[in-house]
């Protein structure tokens, strides 16, 4: 074999390895500290979980404090490209109805993640404050602006646009965040199943586009 062509195969290996195992860091942290929070939580405890010598933790992320801060941003992009390509010509309906589809697939999906970030606002985000005042404000402003686009061109009922927002972000959040709670609620001893979550989409969708003015589609 070529040896450029050796060199890189063993390069694209070594890739693959160093992506393979950040995932697995990520998902294991992302597991333990919505169990543990920050403080609790140990890169002992989440090389545990991941499977991998605790030397990774730190080889790849260097501190705890920067693997979590790399959750948190994991999770924060997960929801918000749910909504990236809005656009003022788009149909309200469709979209809404969409994105909470995405956020209520990502509560069911990663429920720990939501933990963790709910967990992050409860103690007064100290470790994220910084860009909730300024990428997400500027995010949650600029889709208002959209939505306020929408209410201009009477294609939805006036209301509080960054209200709106955040109202689906809690009836979203909320199956996973207070997951043991509705699981008591609904008597699922085993936790929610699926079904759980098609009702509650779609009587989150139900009631977020009735009080837009708008009709659910079929599907």
């Amino acid at each position: 074999m070529d040896k450029k062509v050796e060199q890189t195969d063993s390069g694209n290996a070594q890739g693959r390895i160093r992506v393979a195992n950040m995932e697995r860091i990520m998902k294991a942290a992302e597991k333990v500290f919505a169990a543990s929070g920050f403080r609790g939580a140990t890169t002992a405890d989440i090389a545990e979980v991941a499977g991998l010598p605790k030397a990774n933790i730190h080889y790849y992320f260097g501190t705890k404090e920067k693997l979590y801060r790399a959750v948190l941003d994991d999770i924060v992009e997960l929801w918000l490209s749910s909504f990236k390509g809005l656009g003022e010509h788009d149909d309200p309906a469709e979209t809404l109805s969409d994105y909470i589809r995405a956020k209520m697939a990502l509560s069911q999906e990663r429920p720990n993640a939501s933990k963790v970030f709910a967990n992050e606002l409860i103690r007064g985000a100290p470790r994220i404050n910084s860009y909730l005042s300024t990428e997400l404000k500027d995010w949650v402003e600029e889709k208002a602006a959209i939505l306020d686009k929408w209410i201009e061109q009477g294609k939805m009922s006036p209301v509080d646009s960054k209200h709106l927002i955040f109202h689906i972000w809690a009836m979203t959040q909320t199956w996973a965040d207070f997951e043991a709670q509705w699981s008591a609620i609904l008597g699922r001893e085993n936790g929610l199943e699926p079904m759980d979550f098609d009702t509650a989409t779609n009587a989150i969708i139900t009631t977020v586009l009735r009080n837009c003015g708008l009709v659910a589609l079929p599907g």
